[in-house]
């Protein structure tokens, strides 16, 4: 047999089109490279041991989204002494090649088709895509052989005139069946067979054309703004990671990293249990996409998946009028309405059509709040209590925890006739029915009516390794970087000069409680502050943003309203300095603005928890912030940042002068903030809490917390005590009930 001869990649990129994407920016700072446009491109990557020819083979394809534009095939040799390639031998190749490509094409690879015969080789192929070239990696199950279709066997070449669905269903595949080439009578091959021995072969699928259609289907996953699509199953569950086709994580050890070993023993002998028991968790929120709730389902069902736990979460139908009244109570219930703002009876009964309709799709025959479905269920916010009877009927004994997100002003729902008594009072009657009352921990966040023995206290939670968190490299930083400038041209805002001048962001929905016109005016005294002793076109910009949520209709009036007042009196003077974009459903994008940015705001006047703070202090930037909601317990006054009194523009102002003027000062407040995050903020400690509940009441004990925090009793029952000087957020000084 002839030795394998390695294909290179062959296309080459013009170096006058790489000299005008590039851009440099120089002065006082270092000389900096931008790239001003990398091309986003998809791979598809195949691989299989080759022993005959001593090596393990590996292809990849490039695809641009409409076709394939280059390929390269490798023969990795085998170690001497071994009949077999090393897992990291094959990983690094990969990784290797495909950052040579993104470097000579100025390219950027948003996601892979990856074999699942390459990743039982190279088992941690996926998880180093992710989180060395920013890579979202799709597993798919491709034969070595052509299959075919097992609804439509032997489909003609030409496809007739038909409607779209027709064709689609026509061109479905992923059948076993081999496709198999007749071998002829009177051919050499066929003469000499036994009887009942066909005289047909499969057809081989070769490695390239297996890289080949791991790329395209790659790019089904793929929506508007080269996004990952969300995905909804069957009686409306959430398929996190398009049900586990993409594989961000696949090694459990980045996320002990990630925590302290109480926490990560914790989590292990409660998953062992819940394994072991067979139990099955259910979440019920309302949205798969856009609100910190859904971020931090999407982060949990990942990480208990690859616990092999068995959890799943359920979302229902979106319905904008249902939604406009779930605002309204949300911003009712935080004091951040207007007076006259009241729940109507006619809204109460459109509520109720609502979640009664959803929720007879989950406790029919089959669903997972019939008989025979989750063994415990969690409920989540003000938008879902109706569906707590509606368990309570079907299935009297399920364990049911109702779970609080927002603040909830337990000073104005205990004074009768108040907007926020009404709702609440509509809200209680169902979530009363409920087994636990889980609050953020935060003093005065649980109205009075709420036995105290029903209540347990559990942070927000963010996910250090998901694309909002994990450390983006220089190269893939500034392509999101460079899809901001896109965004800001395309939708004709000030453009952000970085990384020419410094920028300070505030990273929050556009929301009536986030205290945005706080946020323009302390900027403007900022600036007033710095003038004569930087120059104007040296003061670092001010950039407020941040994602939507599917359920939230006041972002864009709220947005309006921002940009009205940027550029009133006074703060005109510094609009073409102010940048307010809402962004699409990118974590990356955050993230590269976050670890970008030079100085994190968050001044919110209500507020529930703001994971944003943490995750600000994760990424080792100092956060100014008003003592509202759970956002003092984050930050550590004068050590990892600064807390005001919401209003205090001037005390914000200084600090931002301090922390910009003092280099040591902002280095050794960046330092404290980037090593003192809690383990409670992140994923793992988030989910010990869900795995502890879960693993103590279907024991069928009666739970009863007090108004201790789930942390403290879980590490507790796993044996697993804090230990000195362990970061964890404050408990002194709160009082639950007002």
């Amino acid at each position: 047999m002839a030795p394998h001869k390695n294909a290179e990649f062959v296309s080459v990129a013009s170096g006058e089109s790489l000299r005008r994407r590039l851009s440099s920016v120089s002065g006082d700072k270092p000389v900096v490279t931008g790239f001003t446009s990398l091309t986003s491109m998809w791979a598809g990557i195949a691989g299989s041991p080759a022993p005959n020819e001593g090596g393990f083979e590996v292809s990849i394809s490039i695809h641009d989204s409409v076709y394939n534009t280059d390929f390269a095939s490798t023969m990795i040799p085998f170690t001497p002494g071994k009949a077999s390639a090393s897992a990291e031998q094959i990983e690094s190749h990969i990784i290797d090649a495909l950052r040579k490509f993104s470097s000579e094409h100025l390219c950027k690879f948003l996601g892979a088709g990856v074999t699942l015969s390459l990743i039982k080789e190279a088992p941690n192929l996926c998880t180093r895509l992710w989180l060395e070239m920013d890579i979202v990696p799709i597993v798919f199950n491709i034969k070595p052989y052509h299959t075919e279709s097992l609804t439509r066997p032997h489909i003609k070449h030409r496809i007739p005139s038909a409607t779209n669905s027709m064709i689609n269903s026509q061109l479905q595949s992923g059948a076993e069946t081999p496709t198999f080439l007749a071998v002829t009578g009177g051919s050499a091959g066929a003469a000499g067979l036994q009887a009942g021995v066909t005289g047909k072969l499969p057809i081989m699928r070769t490695l390239d054309e297996q890289a080949d259609s791991a790329a395209r289907k790659c790019l089904m996953y793929y929506g508007p703004g080269n996004n990952p699509r969300l995905t909804i199953g069957p009686r409306n569950q959430v398929t996190v990671d398009a049900a586990g086709k993409i594989h961000l994580i696949d090694d459990l050890e980045e996320y002990e990293k990630t925590v302290g070993s109480g926490t990560w023993n914790a989590v292990n002998k409660f998953a062992d249990e819940l394994r072991e028991k067979k139990i099955k968790i259910g979440f019920f929120s309302s949205t798969p996409q856009g609100g910190g709730v859904a971020l931090m389902r999407h982060a949990l069902i990942r990480f208990l998946n690859l616990l092999d736990v068995d959890a799943a979460w359920y979302v229902p139908n979106p319905s904008p009028s249902v939604f406009r009244t779930t605002k309204n109570n949300h911003n009712i219930l935080q004091g951040v309405a207007a007076p006259d703002l009241r729940l109507t009876k006619e809204a109460k009964d459109n509520f109720n059509q609502w979640i009664y309709k959803n929720g007879l799709r989950w406790t029919a025959d089959g669903g997972p709040l019939a008989p025979g479905g989750v063994d415990v269920a969690f409920i989540d916010d003000p938008q879902m209590p109706g569906l707590i009877p509606m368990i309570k009927k079907s299935r009297p004994g399920l364990p049911i925890v109702y779970r609080s997100h927002i603040e909830i002003r337990s000073d104005l729902t205990s004074i009768k006739g108040s907007p926020q008594e009404e709702v609440w009072e509509y809200l209680w009657k169902n979530i009363q029915l409920a087994d636990l009352f889980i609050s953020h921990p935060v003093s005065k966040f649980v109205p009075t009516d709420v036995p105290i023995e029903k209540v347990a206290l559990l942070g927000a939670a963010t996910d250090f390794l998901d694309g909002l968190n994990k450390e983006l490299a220089p190269w893939d930083s500034q392509f999101y970087m460079g899809e901001f400038r896109s965004l800001c041209v395309k939708e004709r805002v000030n453009e952000l000069k970085w990384p020419e001048r410094d920028y300070i962001i505030q990273v929050a929905r556009f929301d009536p409680s986030k205290g945005i016109p706080n946020v323009v005016d302390s900027y403007y005294k900022f600036r007033k502050l710095l003038e004569g002793k930087v120059e104007a076109e040296d003061a670092p910009q001010l950039l407020i943003c941040g994602h939507g949520a599917v359920d939230d209709p006041d972002a864009s009036i709220i947005y309006d309203q921002v940009i009205m007042l940027v550029n009133s009196e006074p703060y005109k003077e510094y609009a073409n300095d102010v940048v307010a974009m809402r962004l699409p459903p990118s974590d990356q994008l955050l993230n590269a603005l976050m670890q970008n940015a030079k100085i994190a705001l968050q001044l919110s006047t209500r507020e529930g928890f703001e994971v944003k703070v943490s995750e600000a202090l994760h990424a080792g930037k100092p956060v100014v912030a008003c003592r509202t909601g759970g956002i003092p317990l984050q930050i550590e006054h004068g050590k990892s940042g600064y807390l005001c009194e919401p209003g205090d523009n001037a005390a914000v102002a200084q600090h931002l002068f301090n922390l910009y003027t003092d280099k040591k000062l902002y280095a050794t407040v960046s330092e404290y903030a980037r090593t003192h995050v809690s383990d409670e903020v992140g994923t793992v400690g988030n989910a010990a809490a869900w795995l502890y509940l879960a693993a103590v009441l279907t024991r069928g004990t009666k739970l009863k917390p007090n108004g201790a925090w789930l942390n403290d009793l879980l590490r507790a029952e796993a044996g697993e005590p804090y230990q000195p000087g362990e970061p964890k957020l404050p408990r002194e000084g709160l009082v639950v009930h007002a």
